[in-house]
């Protein structure tokens, strides 16, 4: 899954047998990567749309592995547009209780008074995990701005803002310890979790979430997305 068809372009013309299906208003693609059976769809962009797709793709095709790919940007002041980020977890940033001194994180999907715990964001397997760095020397990934991209682990947070803040790139970098923020990632994984189904989020940095973000977003988004979808089917081909 992505956002946005562009973000699967390259997929689709990969893929071998495929037909196109409709689903509750939603385009789903099937066929074959690499001898295995794949369904690709675009959810829309945010939170709402990721969520509604994810759970319509797992009803009717019960997928193995949920895969999101697409981009982001960068938190993380040592990453570099192109880069990629592999979540070993993703969480929503924007959930928990408000206080006068402002927002006290908590799990989506929970509040501390009424159903508490002690978990924020969801995890792939670790076994996905290993099979995504497995993968990492099989990704044909195309050189951005001269330099071929690193493949980095590490959170993604998640909510439906567009960050073009340096002050907020900041706080959320300090608040979760994330090293890329994206709309939809955490909804598909917390919707997957709920069907008891693996998961994991790759995505490639468009952009350094700070004053410069919807320029970099607009000139980087088709190469590095294509990076993105490089890492899943190198993936794929270890799944």
């Amino acid at each position: 899954m992505s956002a946005l068809s562009e973000e699967l372009s390259l997929m689709g013309d990969e893929m071998d047998g495929v037909e196109t299906l409709d689903v509750g208003g939603h385009e789903f693609r099937s066929g074959s990567f690499a001898s295995s059976p794949v369904v690709i769809a675009a959810s829309g962009i945010g939170k709402v749309n990721a969520a509604m797709a994810a759970t319509l793709a797992i009803d009717r095709f019960q997928p193995a592995v949920v895969l999101f790919t697409g981009v982001a940007g960068s938190l993380d002041g040592a990453l570099q547009i192109g880069d990629v980020v592999i979540g070993e977890r993703v969480a929503h940033h924007d959930t928990g209780v408000l206080e006068p001194d402002g927002l006290h994180l908590y799990q989506s999907g929970h509040v501390p008074f009424v159903n508490p715990t002690e978990d924020i964001g969801f995890a792939p397997s670790p076994e996905l995990l290993a099979a995504a760095r497995r993968s990492i020397p099989d990704a044909e990934l195309s050189p951005v701005l001269g330099r071929r991209p690193d493949v980095v682990f590490g959170t993604i947070a998640t909510c439906d803002q567009f960050i073009h803040s340096e002050t907020d790139r900041i706080r959320l970098r300090t608040m979760l310890g994330a090293r890329a923020i994206e709309m939809e990632g955490a909804a598909v994984a917390q919707v997957a979790d709920r069907f008891g189904i693996d998961h994991l989020v790759i995505r490639a940095v468009s952009d350094l979430a700070g004053k410069e973000s919807e320029i970099d977003f607009r000139r980087f988004i088709d190469e590095t997305a294509a990076n993105s979808v490089r890492m899943v089917m190198a993936l794929l081909a270890h799944l």
